[in-house]
């Protein structure tokens, strides 16, 4: 089995254990120390704090698709980019949506699974920020 898809074989194992609400599933597709990012800006680390996390968006019935996926790999380091889109229930019952790019860094481990290290679902916030303001007048030369 090739690098890119033994990288989406991960991907998609946190996938499918995200839609059935298996935290415990989805904590084996990372690394012990992996850091997650749950909301832009504030990356989260620790079992019991990245568990937290994952609990509030099963609880929110969070169901993502993604279009198409990218892995670049050097050596066991892997690079995953997919864009995706988010849908879900809010606390009172409202529908909630979401789209973002996703940056996660994968690493082989010594049995050959790739596991991932960081995971930035909003990969894509620095660019909607710098796009959305004068940002692009202000970029260090």
């Amino acid at each position: 089995m090739d690098t890119k898809t033994q990288v989406l074989s991960t991907v998609e194992a946190m996938t499918s254990a995200f839609h059935r609400g298996d935290i415990d599933e989805i904590m084996r597709t990372y690394e012990p120390g992996a850091v997650v990012v749950g909301e832009p800006g504030l990356p989260v680390h620790g079992d019991g704090p990245v568990r937290s996390m994952f609990a509030g968006f099963v609880a929110a019935k969070a169901h993502f698709t993604f279009a198409g996926h990218e892995v670049i790999a050097a050596g066991d380091i892997a690079l995953h980019l997919t864009p995706w889109k988010m849908t879900g229930v809010a606390p009172d019952g409202s529908p909630i949506a979401g789209t973002g790019l996703s940056v996660a860094v994968l690493r082989r481990q010594r049995d050959g699974r790739w596991l991932m290290v960081i995971d930035d679902p909003f990969g894509d916030t620095m660019l909607q920020r710098a796009t959305a303001s004068t940002a692009w007048d202000q970029v260090d030369r």
